[in-house]
C-alpha cells in the first residue's frame, strides 16, 4: 500500500513543534547562565574592565569599534553588540549571557531552516541543529561572553548561507548582494568566515548537485576578494596586538605535529565530550611524539580516501568532512594565535559538518535493520539527552572563575594558565593565601611566567610585604620588558614606600610602552602632585581623562591639583564634574566646599559640606569647615549645633571651632 503524503496543516504543526523543542531544550540546558559572573579569562578586556564597552554605544566607542587592536581581533560588530548590552544592562553579566544564550537559540533555529530548505530532510535538518545546540564542546561559545565573537559571527554565516540558497534557487544580482552583506558583516563579528566561501562551494557539490564548472569559481571572487581583506586586517591587527607567536617560539614543525593531533581530538571529542576545558596547554616544550602524528596523519588520510570513494553517491560524505577540515584551517594553529593547543571554541562551525555527515549516512548505514526508523528514533531521543546533561554539567563549572579553572586544573596537567587566573579570582574573594599558591604553582611549571610574577607582586603589595612586591614585578620585567602592567605595579609600590621619583620613572616606562594605559597616567599624576609638581600632575591627568573621560578618581585628583596652584574656578569645575558622574563622592563635595570658602562664597560652601555630611555624617572635619562656615554668614547657633554634634566625632577639632565661636 502506498503511503500517504502527511496533510499540508499536520507538517506545519510538525515543523513548529520541532523549531519549538529545539528552542526549549537549548533554553533548558543553558538557562542558567543568567546567574554566572565575569571569568579572569578575556572578559576584562571585553567587558567587564574595558570603559569603552561599559558605556555604552557612544560615538567614540564606536569609533573605537572600527579602530581597535584590543584582544588582536578586528570584529567591530562584537564589540558595537556588547556596548549595545551595556547599554540596556549595565555591566550586569546575567544580562549578556543571556544574550549569548539567546544568539545560540537563533542560530540553532537558523540551521535547521538552512539545512530544511537545502535539502528538503525534515529529521536529518533537525538531529543536525539538535547535536549543534546541544553537543558540549559548544557550551564555551555559549557560556562564555567574550565569545560573542562566536554566536555573532554564526548567526551572519547562517543568514550568508541562507541568502545563498535564496539566490541558488533565483540567480540575481539582489539576492548576489544580500549574501555579500550577510558575508561582510559576519567577517566584522569574526575573521573566521574566512572559509564560508570554501563551503558555498562544496554546497555547489551536494546538496544543490550545480554543475561542476569553472563558472562556479567565478561566481565566488566577490566573496573571496572580502576574505582577502579581512584576512590582511586580521593579521595587521593581530601583529600589532602581539597575538601572533613568533616561530622561534614554536617551529612551524611542531605546529603541523599539533594541527595534525588537534583534528583527531576534535574527532574524538565530538563522540566522547569529556575532560573539557577553557584552556589546553601545549605538552612540554611542545614536542610530540613521532607515532602519534603519524597514526594521525594515516588516520585523516584513511578518512579522506573512504569519504571520497564514497562520495560518489553519497555526496553528503564529502561535504560534511571537508567542512570539518576546511572550516578548522584558520584556527588550527599553522598560524598560531594564542597559547592554547586546541580549543573547544573552535568546533562551533566546523562540527556542523561532522553531525551532517551523521545525520545523513546513519539512515543509510541503518537501512537494512528492521524497524529502523523506532531504533533511529529512539537512538536520537537517547544520544540528545545525554549530550544535553553532559552540556548542562559543563554549563554549569562557567559560574564563576572559582568553578571554572579549578574544573580545568582537575581535568588538565601543568595548566599555567588555569593556576593564573584562578589565583586572580582568589585575589579578588580576598583569599590571600589561595592567590599566592595559585600564581606560585603557575610560576613553577613556566619559570619565566611574567604576568603571574606581577600578579604575585600584586598580593605581596597588598599584604604590605613591599621587597617581595618588588622583587616580583621586577622579575616579570626580566623575563617580559614590555609588561606595562608589570612597570605600573611596580610604582605602585614605589608610591606606597613614598619613593616618588622611582615611582614616577616606572609610571613613564609603562607609559612608553603602553601609551593608552590610563591607570599609569593617573598614577604618575599623584606622584608629581606628591612631590608638588602639580603643573605635571595636571598634564597626567588630563592624559588618563583623554583616554577615560568618567574615570572618576582622575577627576578628583585632578580637582586637588588645580585647588594647590590656587586655580579655584578650574577646581571647581572638576569637582562638579566629579559630582556628575559619582554623585556620592562625599570627598568631592567635600573638596568643592574647601574651594568655595576659598574664593569666599560661603553659601556654596554652606551647601556642599551640608551634602557632604549627608553623605558621611561622620566626616569631623566637614562638621568643623561647616561651623566655620557657619559663623561667617552669621548664623552661630548652627554653628554651636555643629559644634555640638562635633564634640562626639573629634574633640580637638571641636574645641577650635568652640574658640572661633568664642571669639
Amino acid at each position: 500500500m502506498k503511503k500517504q503524503p502527511m496533510p499540508q496543516q499536520a507538517k506545519k504543526t510538525l515543523v513548529l513543534s520541532i523549531y519549538f523543542a529545539l528552542a526549549f531544550s537549548t533554553l533548558l540546558v543553558f538557562w542558567q547562565v543568567r546567574n554566572f559572573n565575569f571569568v579572569h579569562c578575556d572578559d576584562n578586556d571585553y567587558v567587564s574592565k574595558n570603559p569603552n564597552v561599559l558605556n555604552g554605544l557612544t560615538p567614540a566607542a564606536v569609533s573605537w569599534a572600527f579602530t581597535t587592536d584590543v584582544s588582536s581581533h578586528w570584529h567591530p560588530l562584537t564589540w558595537l553588540s556588547l556596548m549595545l548590552d551595556c547599554q540596556l544592562f549595565g555591566a550586569n553579566a546575567g544580562g549578556i549571557h543571556l544574550v549569548n544564550l539567546l544568539l545560540h537559540i537563533v542560530n540553532t533555529l537558523l540551521l535547521f531552516a538552512v539545512l530544511k530548505k537545502m535539502t528538503g530532510a525534515l529529521w536529518q535538518s533537525a538531529f543536525v541543529a539538535a547535536l549543534f545546540a546541544l553537543h558540549p564542546l559548544h557550551v564555551e561559545s555559549v557560556a562564555w561572553i567574550s565569545e560573542r565573537k562566536d554566536v555573532l559571527s554564526t548567526f551572519f554565516w547562517l543568514l550568508t548561507m541562507l541568502a545563498y540558497v535564496l539566490y541558488v534557487k533565483q540567480p540575481n544580482a539582489a539576492r548576489y548582494l544580500l549574501t555579500m552583506l550577510m558575508f561582510a558583516l559576519g567577517l566584522m563579528a569574526k575573521p573566521m568566515l574566512v572559509t564560508l566561501p570554501f563551503v558555498l562551494l562544496l554546497l555547489d557539490y551536494w546538496p544543490f548537485q550545480r554543475k561542476i564548472s569553472r563558472h562556479l569559481l567565478v561566481e565566488k571572487i566577490p566573496l573571496f576578494a572580502l576574505v582577502a581583506v579581512s584576512s590582511v586586517v586580521t593579521f595587521m591587527v593581530m601583529r600589532s596586538g602581539g597575538a601572533l607567536i613568533k616561530m622561534d617560539t614554536l617551529p612551524l614543525n611542531s605546529r603541523i605535529a599539533n594541527a595534525v593531533l588537534s583534528y583527531v581530538k576534535y574527532l574524538y571529542k565530538m563522540f566522547w565530550p569529556r575532560n573539557l576545558a577553557i584552556f589546553y596547554p601545549f605538552g612540554a616544550s611542545a614536542s610530540f611524539p613521532f607515532w602519534q602524528v603519524a597514526m594521525c596523519v594515516l588516520l585523516l588520510l584513511v578518512i579522506s580516501i573512504f569519504v571520497i570513494r564514497l562520495g560518489r553517491n553519497q555526496k553528503y560524505l564529502p561535504l560534511g568532512w571537508f567542512w570539518f577540515i576546511g572550516t578548522l584551517v584558520p584556527v588550527i594553529g599553522i598560524i598560531q594565535v594564542g597559547q592554547q593547543a586546541y580549543a573547544d571554541r573552535y568546533t562551533y562551525v566546523p562540527y556542523i559538518g561532522l553531525f551532517i555527515m551523521i545525520a545523513w549516512g546513519l539512515p543509510v548505514l541503518l537501512s537494512k535493520l528492521p524497524q529502523r526508523k523506532i531504533a533511529l528514533g529512539l537512538s536520537m531521543v537517547i544520544v540528545l539527552t545525554t549530550l544535553g546533561i553532559c552540556a548542562h554539567q559543563q554549563t554549569s563549572y562557567w559560574k564563576n572563575s572559582v568553578t571554572l579553572f579549578s574544573h580545568a586544573l582537575e581535568v588538565t596537567q601543568k595548566n599555567w594558565l588555569a593556576y593564573n587566573d584562578l589565583g586572580l579570582a582568589y585575589d579578588d574573594l580576598g583569599r590571600s593565601a589561595e592567590a599566592m599558591e595559585n600564581f606560585s604553582q603557575a610560576i613553577r611549571i613556566i619559570p619565566d611566567y611574567a604576568e603571574a610574577h606581577t600578579n604575585l607582586g600584586i598580593v605581596y603589595t597588598k599584604l604590605g610585604r613591599w621587597q617581595n612586591a618588588i622583587d616580583e614585578h621586577k622579575q616579570a620585567i626580566k623575563f617580559k620588558p614590555d609588561l606595562a602592567l608589570a612597570h605600573n605595579n611596580l610604582g605602585i609600590v614605589y608610591t606606597k614606600l613614598g619613593r616618588w621619583q622611582d615611582a614616577i620613572d616606572a609610571y613613564k616606562q609603562a607609559i612608553k610602552i603602553k601609551p593608552d594605559l590610563v591607570e599609569a597616567y593617573n598614577n604618575l599624576g599623584y606622584a608629581y602632585s606628591a612631590l608638588g609638581r602639580h603643573a605635571e600632575a595636571i598634564e597626567a591627568y588630563n592624559q588618563a581623562i583623554k583616554f577615560k573621560p568618567d574615570f572618576v578618581d582622575t577627576h578628583y585628583n585632578l580637582g586637588n591639583a588645580y585647588y594647590a596652584l590656587g586655580r579655584y574656578p578650574e577646581a571647581i569645575n572638576v569637582f562638579e564634574q566629579v559630582i556628575r558622574i559619582k554623585p556620592d563622592y562625599a570627598e568631592a563635595h567635600y573638596n568643592l566646599g574647601m574651594t568655595y570658602s576659598a574664593l569666599g562664597r560661603w553659601p556654596q560652601a554652606i551647601d556642599a559640606y551640608k551634602q557632604t555630611i549627608k553623605l558621611k555624617p561622620d566626616l569631623a572635619m566637614a562638621h568643623e569647615n561647616l561651623g566655620v562656615a557657619y559663623l561667617v554668614v552669621g548664623d552661630k547657633n548652627s554653628a554651636l549645633a555643629e559644634y555640638n554634634i562635633l564634640k562626639s566625632l573629634n574633640s580637638e577639632l571641636a574645641n577650635n571651632l568652640l574658640n572661633q565661636i568664642n571669639k
